[in-house]
């Protein structure tokens, strides 16, 4: 699938392999040449797995990947990231013409377990959460809310945020 046609609003239901990357991972990423997550999908999430099994992997908020992401996307062509809370500008500029942000569901963690299952896990001694994962998925439900093209839904929420409403 080609990510830069999508547009902020359009719901996507991701097949395919993503790698979660948290704040360890991102730094072993950028200082290390990790070639499986080149073209790829990163997943900011903190799993919970027991005998291989996904019991919980809901996203964790983005905002605290910002220092990384901007040239993780540039050194991997990473295609996109999912998480929620949205990232900052530097993040945004990163993705134009490259990659979208994707916003999945906090507390929708047992759910969107379902959906997944463990291919391999690399950097088992960050600790579960802050390991790298990778996970096949099907029918994984996210919505684009940063495009290729500069667009944000966080911007469109902070411009409706200053607008009073009277009633």
């Amino acid at each position: 699938m080609d990510f830069t046609k999508l547009r902020v609003g359009d719901k996507v239901n991701l097949n395919g392999t993503v790698f979660t990357a948290r704040d360890k991972a991102s730094i072993f990423l950028l200082e290390n040449d990790f070639q499986k997550i080149r073209n790829g999908i990163i997943y900011h999430c903190g799993p919970l797995i027991k005998n291989n099994k996904v019991i919980s992997a809901g996203p964790t908020t983005s905002a605290r990947m910002n220092q990384y992401a901007p040239e993780l996307i540039k050194k991997y062509n990473i295609k996109a990231i999912i998480g929620k809370g949205g990232m900052d500008e530097k993040v945004l500029n990163a993705l134009k013409g490259r990659a979208v942000y994707f916003s999945a569901v906090g507390g929708a963690g047992a759910l969107y377990a379902k959906k997944m299952k463990v291919v391999n896990v690399y950097k088992k001694e960050f600790g579960m959460p802050e390991a790298i994962w990778e996970f096949e998925v099907r029918d994984f439900p996210v919505t684009v809310t940063m495009d290729s093209k500069g667009n944000s839904l966080y911007d469109e929420i902070k411009e409706m945020s200053r607008r009073k409403l009277n009633f």
